[in-house]
């Protein structure tokens, strides 16, 4: 299924003030692969999947998704395959309730008002938040918003799926709640987190990034594992491998 295939190829990406975020990253991500992204602080994971949905563009090298190169001419295709859920639920949401915040993404892609409605009450059923519909998402607790923020992006049906830190602020029944939704999503998943424990549960690869650069890519147990490794990006080893 080559349209849910994700490459990148020697990605450059610098800020404007000449910063480099990116050098020289290079993967191939293929269907239904659950991939996490971790590396400490300013490693370069936000900037890596802003370059995967075309937010931002490779200074050098190739970005592409089902085949199809990112660039300005064709962002707005690619796009309609991947769903960005953002580090800030309040990036998402902006619409007077819920329920049209959930509707907006499936309405803007030609979906009928009939065809939208389902999709949001399937969305808001399935991230165990159909109650909050008629609610303003501006007044939700953070998991709430998380949930509604992630249930915006499923109602739009994407081939691959992107988070950044999507566990943070969730209380533990809303962590697992978003753990056996990730794991039942059957298409590309690329989760951009410092909550290691999480990558163990919901990812079988990851990618390790420091100052801009893959530094190991692997299976997810043998990288969560390498206590060097993890030191050496500013990481610790997962809470469940830690003997004290």
């Amino acid at each position: 299924m080559n349209h849910h295939k994700i490459s990148m190829q020697d990605v450059q990406y610098a800020y404007p003030d000449r910063t480099q975020a990116l050098q020289g990253v290079t993967f191939l991500i293929t269907h239904g692969e659950s991939v996490a992204l971790i590396g400490g602080n300013g490693a370069g994971k936000s900037t890596l999947l802003s370059l995967l949905v075309g937010i931002v563009f490779p200074t050098a090298g190739a970005v592409a998704v089902g085949g199809i190169e990112m660039t300005h001419k064709t962002a707005t295709e690619i796009r309609r395959r991947i769903g960005m859920v953002f580090q800030n639920p309040d990036d998402q949401l902006f619409m007077p309730t819920v329920f049209d915040d959930v509707a907006f993404g499936p309405l803007n892609l030609g979906f009928s008002q009939e065809q939208a409605k389902q999709l949001a009450t399937d969305a808001l059923t399935t991230v165990g938040a159909s109650s909050l519909g008629k609610r303003s998402s501006h007044r939700l607790s953070t998991g709430e918003k998380r949930a509604v923020s992630i249930a915006s992006v499923l109602a739009m049906t994407p081939d691959v799926l992107l988070m950044d830190e999507p566990t943070s602020g969730l209380d533990p029944w809303s962590r697992r709640q978003l753990i056996g939704l990730l794991r039942n999503f059957g298409h590309t998943r690329i989760i951009a987190t410092h909550d290691l424990d999480f990558a163990m549960d919901v990812c079988q690869r990851t990618l390790v990034l420091q100052n801009g650069r893959v530094v190991a890519d692997g299976p997810t147990g043998e990288i969560m594992n390498n206590e060097e490794l993890l030191a050496s990006c500013r990481l610790e080893l997962p809470l469940r491998l830690q003997k004290n």
